[in-house]
């Protein structure tokens, strides 16, 4: 089996996946990059990882390669596409050959359905990419959001052909026990916040309940770790309030040193909006064993959170400060949270089984076998 996997550039989201397609398609598994990495996430910290691989593609490096990804992706069995152009496949959506779609939600943004609609160049791309070939029986969705199969079925697109995805980060293997005992050794319960500090990340919310959880005499200390252009109104904030001695902006922190936060932390607050496409702040949250209680309208909290198991979800702010309360007061509930989410997220939701199933799913269309994926990566939504 051939598959092809298009999109701007490999991320590091992406990187562990393309591996374990790699392992078990060796050269049939290619991954093409469309445009070179935005140098403002090379500000970021983040690499350009399209050098870095074999099964990598660089599309965007002169015409020859360019044909070169044209043809491969015509003559693979199946092609999934993320965000990208439809100019390399223009022709395999003509011939009707399996292609699954790579998103989130169509109107992830409050205004995105107004800027699509009234605008002609967005309504057309969209019309393209989703309308056009819509009775296409091998256009498929692989969508990687809670909320995602209710936008696009409420359209009346991709009926019945919607499969759940998302992110599959690289896990560190821990001794869980080991390393619960290690986080209750803190003086204080240990609190982190992994984001940008920009609006529908919503920083303000973590203030607030730095200031009610001191009123109220808890002991704790929050870190939060990101940047963003309310990083400084964060920081007078927490000055104004004189909450210095519970709360920390950490700052920027590179992507392979939050991890050693997280390990050291207690309990971890997800608080995006529904904005959030996926979050794998969470992925890597579960990953290091701690307590979660997120925003349920972030798209991934659905998918990886079963509530009361293996993590908490809140819908309002009282609902976010009475469950961190709880937690700050429960060392078992603590524990038995941070357990399930570590052995979820490295035994569930992981590549492996995210590229076997998904290999299952597309032998299950090409040769007309049964799918018996019901739970999990590739499952129906």
């Amino acid at each position: 089996m051939k598959v092809v996997f298009i999109s701007n550039f490999l991320t590091h989201h992406q990187v562990p996946f393309c591996i374990e397609m790699q392992k078990r398609l060796g050269d049939d598994f290619k991954f093409i990059s469309t445009v070179k990495i935005f140098d403002w996430r090379l500000k970021l910290g983040f690499k350009d990882l399209d050098n870095e691989y074999d099964f990598v593609i660089k599309a965007y490096e002169n015409e020859s390669v360019k044909e070169k990804a044209k043809q491969l992706v015509l003559d693979s069995d199946v092609v999934i596409i993320g965000s990208t152009t439809d100019e390399l496949i223009e022709e395999r959506l003509k011939k009707d050959k399996i292609i699954f779609r790579y998103r989130a939600r169509i109107f992830i943004f409050p205004d995105g359905f107004f800027k699509t609609v009234f605008n002609k160049e967005k309504l057309k791309l969209f019309y393209n990419r989703h309308i056009k070939f819509r009775k296409n029986k091998n256009l498929y969705l692989l969508c990687a959001n809670a909320y995602g199969p209710k936008d696009f079925n409420l359209l009346g697109l991709y009926k019945n052909k919607i499969y759940k995805w998302g992110y599959f980060l690289e896990t560190n293997k821990y001794n869980i026990e080991e390393l619960m005992e290690k986080k209750e050794q803190n003086s204080k319960i240990q609190i982190i916040w992994v984001a940008r500090f920009i609006k529908w990340k919503h920083p303000e919310i973590v203030v607030r309940l730095a200031k009610n959880l001191k009123r109220y005499n808890y002991k704790f200390y929050i870190k939060m770790l990101g940047t963003g252009v309310l990083e400084e109104k964060i920081r007078k904030k927490i000055k104004k309030l004189k909450l210095e001695d519970v709360i920390e902006v950490v700052g920027q922190v590179p992507s392979d040193k939050v991890k050693d936060y997280m390990e050291k932390s207690n309990i971890f607050i997800g608080t995006s909006d529904s904005q959030e496409g996926w979050g794998a702040v969470i992925n890597e949250a579960m990953n290091a064993g701690c307590a979660i209680v997120a925003n349920r309208k972030m798209g991934s909290v659905p998918l990886l959170i079963e509530d009361n198991a293996n993590g908490l979800m809140y819908s309002t702010y009282s609902d976010l400060e009475n469950k961190i309360k709880l937690l700050i007061s429960d060392k078992s509930k603590r524990q038995r949270l941070g357990i399930n989410a570590y052995k979820y997220i490295t035994t569930d939701w992981t590549s492996s089984v995210a590229a076997q199933n998904l290999l299952d799913l597309f032998e299950s269309i090409l040769y007309k076998k049964e799918f018996n994926v019901h739970v999990g990566p590739a499952s129906k939504a």
